[in-house]
C-alpha cells in the first residue's frame, strides 16, 4: 500500500496538470464536512504482517547488518509503513493521513536467535478529531493456534498520525472508537495519557519558558565544571572520559529519491526518515564512545514538514545527555563509577530544494542507546544547555512512561540482544 503507481506514470500526470507537487492540489476541499463517522472498534483496524526471516534466507538478508544482527531501522521502516495500512483500515480512503509524531519505540525483551517476526497493531486512540494512535508491536511469530507470550515482544511502540483532506491539506475529523473491554479501556487510557504529556511538553517547552529553578541551579553547577576544566591553575583537569557536547556532532546530506516516496507519490515516506536518522544516531554513539552502541528506545518525537522527492535533506546528529550524567541536579544522587551508560542522540533535519533555496525544519528524532563504558557529555554554550535540558526531561518521562506500562529493558539484557 506504501507505493501505489509507478513512478513515471506519476510524474508524467504531473507535468500534464502543471501543477506543483508540494502544495495542495488546487486548494478545494475533498472531503464532505457533513460525512457519516461512525464510531468503530479497535478490532476493525487490527493488521499484522509475518517476516519469515528463519524461513527466507534472501529476506533474512535486507533485515541483517554486518555483524548478524537486525537492522532496526529496516524493522522501522515496516513499523510506518504498518502504522499507515491501520490508520486507513480506520479512516477509510477518502483522505490523506500522515505520520505527526513517533511517541516511542521501546526494546521489550531481547532476541536471543533469527525467528520469524510478527507486526501487529491496531488504533488504540482516536476521539473523533483529526489525530490518532496506533499501538503495535513486533514479537517472535507464534506456532499456528499459539498466543504471543510477553517474554517473546521485541518491540513496543505508538505513532501518532493526523488525517487530512486531500485538497486543503487541513485536519479532517475522523471515526472516534468504541471502548468495550477492560485491555481496551487499558490502551485508551494510555493513549489519552500520551495525548497530554505531548501537550504539557509543548506547553512547557524551552523555546516558550526559561528553565526552571533546579535546572537553571543544574546549568551554573555544570558551567562551573567546564570553567574549571580550562583553568590551568585548577587541579580539577578535563577527565579522559567527558567530552564536550560540539565535539560529538555528525552530518550527512542526500537527495530524496522517488523510490522512497509514500502513497501519495511526491513526499518521502517517513519510515525511511526513521531508518536514515537511526543510522546516524547509531553512528554518532558509536563515534562517541568507540565502543558498539545496543539501541534502548526511541523517545518522542515529530515530523515537522514533509519531505518532497527530488529536495536535499540534512541531517544533523549530536549527543546531548548521558546517564548518569557528569553532575545530578541538587538532591539528585549519580553514580559515577557505573559500568553502562545511556547515551541519548538528538537528529536535526531540514531540507532545502536542489537550488538550496529556504530551508525547511522536517523534524527532530531522539534516540537513547546503552553502551558498556563510563563516558559523560557536558555542554558549554547556551543553545547547548538548552538541548542538554530538553534530553534529560525526556530522559525522565521516558523513565517514568516505561516504568507506569513495566515495559524496557535492562542495559545487560539489551546488549544481548540479536539486535543493534
Amino acid at each position: 500500500m506504501r507505493v501505489r503507481t509507478p513512478w513515471v506514470e506519476a510524474l508524467r500526470e504531473q507535468q500534464r496538470k502543471g501543477t506543483d507537487p508540494s502544495t495542495p492540489s488546487g486548494g478545494k476541499q475533498q472531503v464532505l464536512s457533513d460525512r457519516k463517522l461512525a464510531p468503530k472498534r479497535m478490532s476493525d483496524s487490527f493488521h499484522k504482517v509475518v517476516l519469515p526471516l528463519a524461513q527466507d534466507p534472501w529476506l533474512l538478508d535486507t533485515y541483517l547488518n554486518s555483524s548478524g544482527h537486525i537492522r532496526l531501522g529496516t524493522i522501522f521502516m515496516d513499523l510506518d509503513a504498518l502504522s499507515g495500512v491501520i490508520a486507513y483500515k480506520h479512516t477509510g480512503e477518502d483522505v490523506t493521513t500522515v505520520t505527526a509524531s513517533c511517541d516511542r519505540i521501546i526494546i521489550n525483551s531481547p532476541l536471543s536467535e533469527i525467528c520469524d517476526l510478527e507486526i501487529s497493531g491496531q488504533v488504540t486512540y482516536a476521539t473523533g478529531r483529526s489525530s490518532l494512535e496506533i499501538t503495535m508491536q513486533v514479537a517472535k511469530a507464534p506456532k499456528e493456534g499459539e498466543k504471543i507470550k510477553n517474554e517473546d515482544v521485541l518491540i513496543n511502540c505508538a505513532f501518532t498520525m493526523v488525517s487530512l483532506d486531500p485538497g486543503t491539506r487541513k485536519p479532517v475529523n475522523v471515526n472516534p472508537l468504541i471502548i468495550e473491554t477492560p485491555e481496551e479501556k487499558r490502551l485508551y487510557a494510555l493513549g489519552e495519557r500520551n495525548s497530554k504529556v505531548r501537550k504539557e511538553r509543548n506547553q512547557t517547552s524551552l523555546i516558550k519558558h526559561t528553565p526552571n529553578d533546579l535546572e537553571s541551579d543544574l546549568i551554573h553547577s555544570l558551567w562551573q565544571k567546564q570553567l574549571q576544566y580550562h583553568d590551568p591553575h585548577d587541579p580539577m583537569r578535563q577527565p579522559p572520559n567527558v567530552h564536550f557536547m560540539d565535539h560529538t556532532r555528525l552530518r550527512t546530506a542526500m537527495i530524496m529519491q522517488p523510490q522512497f516516496r509514500n502513497r501519495h507519490q511526491f513526499m518521502i515516506f517517513g519510515g525511511f526518515l526513521l531508518k536514515q536518522t537511526f543510522e546516524l544516531a547509531f553512528t554518532c554513539a558509536a563515534a562517541f564512545t568507540h565502543s558498539r552502541p545496543t539501541f534502548i528506545s526511541l523517545d518522542p518525537s515529530t515530523f515537522q514538514n514533509p519531505v518532497p522527492v527530488g529536495s536535499i535533506l540534512y541531517l544533523t546528529s549530536t549527543v546531548v545527555y548521558t546517564d548518569p550524567p557528569l553532575i545530578g541536579a541538587p538532591g539528585e544522587t549519580v553514580d559515577e563509577n557505573s559500568e553502562y551508560t545511556r547515551v541519548q542522540i538528538r537528529v536535526d533535519s531540514k531540507v532545502r530544494d536542489v537550488e538550496h533555496g529556504a530551508s525547511k525544519p522536517t523534524g527532530q528524532f531522539n534516540y537513547t542507546f546503552s553502551v558498556p563504558k563510563n563516558i559523560r557529555v557536558v555542554p558549554r554554550t547556551y543553545q547547548e544547555f538548552m538541548m542538554y535540558l530538553d534530553a534529560r526531561r525526556r530522559a525522565e518521562q521516558v523513565r517514568d512512561s516505561i516504568k507506569e506500562e513495566g515495559l524496557g529493558l535492562g542495559m545487560k539484557a539489551a546488549e544481548e540482544s540479536l539486535t543493534e
